[in-house]
């Protein structure tokens, strides 16, 4: 009762169906800065914070922002989040992808930023504004390293390149031996990128609350021009506000229960569960899918999906070109029809040529899961003597 109280004196006399300030209610921004100045230990100011109908219309309005004719590109980790690539074709710009290292747990390398940047700019004549990083990552599921991080603040501080950090999975971290770093934080301790300009993304729809309905999010803004962060206010005031609904799911997000608080005990409990079930998940998955002959799948490190690589039969390559389709949807399709399970190709996010895939999730409960998991092995077993 006591937080509500304090919500309902943030929102104002006028309601949670009046419209708020263009960038959101303050103290929900200042909310949003002392997460931010507390996980990093580097200062937030809320004036640099954007509360948003979650990541996704804050990835917006930023390319928006950036891109300003088809000779203007963004360089997107391969594979991707498709909603990079759907944004930046329809605003008429290119996409330049670099490949993560899926042998070496989907790494970024220095060598292949500098050869893609190269490529694009010399040979093709791209002007390259921004670089997008996804982590932790999705659809591959990879937790960035600080060394990882290292490497590509220092390569878009070199080229002045915008960082844009999609950290939407922040909390979703399953491998004890790894911890989320927030670019950021590295872009802040790392000599030579005192002037990077970095776009940080949040939302209330991942971690371990997973409120996707109530699209809630933020962006902050960090060394980016006064007159470019005027520019993205306007875009913000466009649609007025976001939602308020998502912006007090915002500050619930990131001001939790505090161990003086009633709600403490039972928050934790709750929060440990959930978290506890999704490592045990994403764990069983991993195994399940490396336990099936001709598939191998990297350790689901955070975020929420597996990414299993798929070896076929080549007849299977030949019914899928009769078909005009991929290969992977291909063993989707007949996924879906023979168990009822659906997955994504993961043609759809972009891959090596070659390869066959697919994403997946360990979001189910753990025994529909684990039966999934044995329908995974049926289907492929089946798939693979009917195209042998």
């Amino acid at each position: 009762v006591e937080r509500a109280r304090e919500l309902r004196a943030a929102i104002g006399d006028a309601g949670t169906g009046a419209y708020t300030n263009s960038q959101g209610i303050g103290k929900f921004r200042n909310d949003v800065a002392q997460f931010i100045s507390a996980r990093d230990g580097h200062i937030s100011l809320p004036s640099n914070i954007f509360l948003t109908n979650g990541a996704s219309s804050a990835i917006e309005f930023v390319l928006t922002g950036l891109i300003g004719g088809n000779r203007d590109a963004i360089m997107i980790p391969i594979p991707q989040y498709p909603i990079y690539s759907a944004i930046i074709s329809r605003l008429g710009a290119r996409q330049v992808g670099y490949y993560l290292d899926e042998n070496k747990g989907w790494a970024i390398t220095e060598r292949e930023l500098e050869q893609r940047r190269t490529a694009a700019v010399e040979r093709d004549g791209l002007d390259i504004r921004a670089l997008t990083l996804i982590n932790p990552g999705n659809p591959t599921g990879q937790v960035l390293s600080r060394e990882d991080l290292e490497v590509i603040c220092k390569f878009c501080a070199k080229h002045d390149i915008v960082l844009l950090a999609d950290e939407v999975y922040q909390r979703n971290i399953y491998d004890p031996t790894k911890e989320f770093i927030s670019a950021k934080k590295v872009a802040m301790e790392t000599p030579g990128c005192e002037n990077l300009q970095l776009v940080s993304f949040h939302s209330t729809s991942k971690g371990l609350i997973g409120e996707c309905g109530r699209r809630g999010g933020y962006m902050e803004l960090h060394n980016i021009d006064p007159y470019v962060q005027t520019q993205l206010y306007k875009l913000a005031s466009s649609g007025l506000c976001s939602g308020v609904a998502g912006q007090v799911m915002t500050s619930l997000m990131v001001t939790p229960p505090a161990p003086t608080d009633e709600s403490y005990d039972l928050f934790q409990k709750e929060e440990s569960d959930i978290f506890e079930s999704l490592k045990r998940r994403a764990n069983s998955l991993v195994k399940g899918l490396n336990d099936i002959d001709g598939m191998t799948c990297t350790p689901a490190e955070g975020a929420m999906y597996a990414f299993p690589k798929v070896e076929l039969p080549a007849k299977a390559f030949d019914e899928a070109s009769a078909h005009d389709q991929t290969p992977d949807t291909l063993y989707a399709l007949t996924l879906l029809e023979e168990t009822g399970i659906c997955v994504v190709p993961a043609s759809g996010f972009g891959q090596k040529e070659g390869r066959v895939g697919f994403r997946t999730t360990f979001l189910p409960p753990e025994d529909e899961l684990n039966s999934a998991i044995v329908e995974f092995k049926r289907h492929h077993e089946m798939f693979c003597e009917k195209y042998a």
